[in-house]
């Protein structure tokens, strides 16, 4: 029977694994329907090779860095138990990953390629599980002072604060470092049109995150016996929380739609195993708020061009999710208790000031010595041709 338990955990947590490493589809094609058509396959591309960055990254050195374990032992010792060290590696790695590639959106069209490369790879080595470690693992006595001194410990179920709100944190200051595409702010401050260049790509994108998210979140637990139905039923009601939302607020806009579930799924995950599922749609709602409205602000106003608004989804929508289950995981709102509001919001203010400190050092290091950014002619003619040398559709464009 433990043998079968053993093979059914490492089965689960592989399964979920699996379904979040197809999030990186997600995240590529939301890129991909957003951006000018010239710069297309440098979206494809940069999601594949920073997870692939990501992995060697965190196998190497992130996952020893966030729990102590390090895979530089013999092939027998790795499969004991069923492998399950290793496919929990998998899993926690796909979630590492997805800190580059929620940067990605932010610093897209006028990037360098192999400057970002290097900073996923300091990022998930190091960065990353260095909180992941405090957060997860109990590093440094952190959680134990927080118990201490609120009565529980920072909850982040699923990584609200953990994954999302770090990636938006820490691409903040890229986005800033990097400064607006050309052309996106006029002379005279108003704002240049640039539409999104595929909407259908950009809704494959937000229905493909939507669906590995219940990987994301339900396998959170890591063994079967763990698995909770209300994980599934909250994210379920934060996603479309999130949409309907959006869907008001900004007006039927289509962008706005696809994004507002990601934000409500985004701030449901630090939660999602203890809220009802009305708090669960009370927080996609507010977080589809958050994001309609700093998007706009962020990009009409504040002339940040965060060309996904990553900073908006992640950041800030991954801080409303680790204060909100401080909130709505309270028994006093029908949630499961054992929640403390305060540790809730000294733990998010660790994670989003510790992002915004790390990005601002990691890419203010590479801009002032390799550059950020495309040269204004590489940038004019698209990242698929100055990098990767070929259009999304060549056969098309060497008729014409």
């Amino acid at each position: 029977m433990e043998a079968l338990k053993q093979g059914a955990d490492a089965l689960f947590i592989l399964l979920g694994g699996i379904m979040v490493l197809a999030m990186h589809a997600g995240f590529a094609f939301l890129e991909l329907g957003t951006v000018h058509k010239k710069n297309q396959v440098n979206a494809l591309v940069k999601i594949m090779v920073d997870f692939s960055v990501s992995t060697v990254a965190y196998f190497v050195v992130g996952y020893a860095v966030a729990y102590g374990t390090s895979f530089f032992i013999g092939a027998e010792q790795l499969a004991a138990r069923n492998g399950y060290e290793l496919v929990k590696f998998f899993f926690l790695l796909t979630f590492a990953a997805a800190i580059p590639a929620i940067i990605s959106g932010g610093i897209a069209e006028r990037a360098r390629f192999w400057p970002q490369l290097i900073a996923t790879s300091v990022i998930v080595g190091f960065v990353y599980p260095f909180y992941e470690g405090i957060a997860w693992n109990q590093h440094f006595g952190v959680q134990a002072w927080l118990k201490a001194s609120t009565g529980a410990e920072f909850h982040d179920f699923a990584g609200s604060v953990v994954v999302h709100a770090l990636g938006g944190w820490l691409a903040l200051p890229a986005v800033l470092l990097l400064g607006a595409r050309s052309n996106r702010y006029r002379k005279d401050g108003s704002l240049s049109a640039h539409p999104p260049s595929n909407i259908p790509f950009l809704a494959l994108g937000a229905w493909i995150l939507c669906v590995g998210w219940f990987g994301f979140n339900v396998m959170s637990a890591q063994t079967l016996d763990k698995i909770s139905g209300l994980v599934a039923v909250n994210s379920l009601m934060a996603m479309v929380g999130g949409t309907l939302v959006a869907l008001v607020l900004g007006r039927n806009d289509p962008g706005f739609v696809h994004n507002g579930p990601l934000a409500g799924l985004v701030a449901v995950c630090a939660g999602s195993d203890l809220m009802h599922p009305l708090g669960a749609l009370v927080v996609g709602g507010v977080a589809g708020a958050i994001f309609v409205q700093m998007f706009t602000l962020t990009q009409n106003k504040w002339k940040i061009d965060d060309v996904l608004g990553v900073w908006p989804l992640h950041g800030l929508c991954g801080t409303w999710g680790g204060i909100a289950a401080g909130i709505f995981g309270s028994k006093a709102l029908g949630g499961m208790g054992g929640v403390s509001l305060s540790a809730q919001l000294i733990g998010t203010a660790m994670g989003a000031g510790w992002a915004l400190l790390a990005g601002t050092v990691v890419y203010g290091a590479l801009k002032a010595t390799m550059g950020l950014r495309l040269s204004a002619e590489e940038e004019f003619d698209g990242a698929d041709l100055s990098i990767h040398k070929i259009g999304s559709t060549p056969d098309r464009e060497a008729s014409w």
